[in-house]
């Protein structure tokens, strides 16, 4: 299957300031926030240790864009407004731009292919795959049309999920990870995931159920099983669930403990560190007065809340 890796490891040799902030977001937004004097600084410290990539455009980059581009021409769809921004088509009107709600970010969003996507993508050399909601990929498929509400260099065609500008049964498959909690209506999603897809596509679907808060740029929906199943059930044959190596729970522990621990003083960081497993057994109720408990702060609250309240009225 045609490709092209725009990521390349970082050396001393060919560091690239810009390269290197694009490749990673966590680097980015410490300078930004100003715990990081810059990528560089990150680089020499920890990044030329741990192989951090950083980003690049090879030559065959733009070409392989139009070629890709130019077979989906006929599957776009022609009673939406839009524009060309070189070779990609912008679908992003300012009413979808409401609907959506898709403000501009400076959040980069990026998950790695898992083995199933990568077979679903090679299965279909001479067909089309949308990734629905791609955020930025480190490589970019000849047959794989990347859709994004974020003007990425891997994005094909800006659009939202509610309204897709395809054509009917445009696509041999159709991947949308850790991408329906962050739209205001994943119900309309999963209709319109359904309507692009041939008769006998497939979808690759996967969202979180016990993650923490997380914005690119809203958080909107986790789903349980069966919530993630009444999205398509009335569209689509839902073949299997399951939870695969990246989503088992353990990756959902780690997270809440290790963001806990960031978002508190120190003091009561090493308290709430020093705590063995066992003492999270007990009543949470005799836990309420603890320090890693009444010093978390509000945002922190928000993002590892076991629910939260809201309060309204009718004007």
């Amino acid at each position: 299957m045609p490709f092209l890796d725009l990521a390349e490891t970082a050396t001393a040799a060919n560091f690239s300031e810009a390269a290197y902030l694009a490749a990673n977001p966590d680097v980015q937004e410490g300078v930004r926030s100003g715990r990081l004097a810059s990528g560089r600084a990150h680089f020499d410290r920890l990044g030329l240790r741990q192989g951090r990539r950083q980003r690049r455009l090879p030559a065959g980059f733009e070409a392989m864009m139009a070629q890709k581009l130019e077979r989906l021409a006929p599957h776009l769809r022609e009673d939406l407004p839009h524009r060309r921004l070189g070779a990609k088509y912008d679908y992003l009107s300012d009413e979808l731009r409401a609907l959506a709600t898709a403000d501009p970010t400076a959040n980069v969003s990026q998950n790695a292919y898992d083995p199933h996507v990568e077979e679903l993508i090679a299965a279909h050399p001479d067909g089309l795959i949308l990734d629905c909601g791609a955020g930025q990929r480190d490589r970019y498929y000849s047959n794989v049309v990347n859709l994004e509400i974020v003007d990425y260099d891997t994005t094909d065609v800006l659009g939202i999920g509610e309204v897709l500008p395809f054509r009917d049964a445009s696509f041999d498959g159709v991947i949308s990870v850790a991408v329906l909690e962050h739209v205001r209506d994943p119900f309309a999603c999963a209709r319109e995931i359904a309507r692009v897809l041939k008769p006998g596509g497939r979808l690759l679907c996967a969202v979180p159920f016990l993650q923490p808060m997380h914005g690119y740029p809203h958080h909107y929906f986790n789903m349980t099983v069966e919530g993630l199943r009444a999205l398509f059930e009335d569209h689509l044959t839902v073949d299997q669930q399951y939870v695969p190596t990246s989503l088992l729970p353990i990756w959902s522990l780690t997270w809440i403990v290790q963001s806990w621990a960031a978002g508190l003083p120190k003091e009561a960081r090493k308290r709430f560190l020093s705590r063995r497993l066992s003492d999270f057994t007990a009543d949470p109720l005799t836990l309420l007065d603890e320090s890693f408990v009444k010093d978390l702060p509000a945002e922190k609250n928000f993002e590892l809340a076991s629910g939260t309240y809201l309060f309204a009225h009718k004007p």
